[in-house]
């Protein structure tokens, strides 16, 4: 039996889908948050909203503050019925 090259992309696609999502549960996420939340001045609330997000969006803009550009999904985050970020 061979397969097709499509069905091939799909399980392909779907395997590192699932890294992905794998990755960003784990220590990837506490890690960049960490870095991300190294300077400020409420540490356990910017390390579970960053941690939050970081599982949402699977990524997390670089240094300690701004540069959110660089992670849309997280820069876009709201908290409900307000305007206001959610991410750190």
């Amino acid at each position: 039996m061979k397969l097709s090259s499509a069905t091939l992309v799909l399980i392909l696609l779907l395997i590192t889908t699932f890294l992905q999502a794998a990755m960003a549960g784990s220590g990837f996420c506490s890690g960049k948050c960490k870095v991300r939340c190294s300077k400020a001045s409420i540490k356990d609330r910017c390390l579970k909203y960053c941690n939050i997000c970081c599982k949402e969006c699977k990524c997390v803009p670089s240094g300690t503050y701004g540069n959110k550009d660089q992670c849309p999904c997280y820069r876009d985050k709201v908290v409900k019925g307000s305007k206001k970020p959610k991410c750190p």
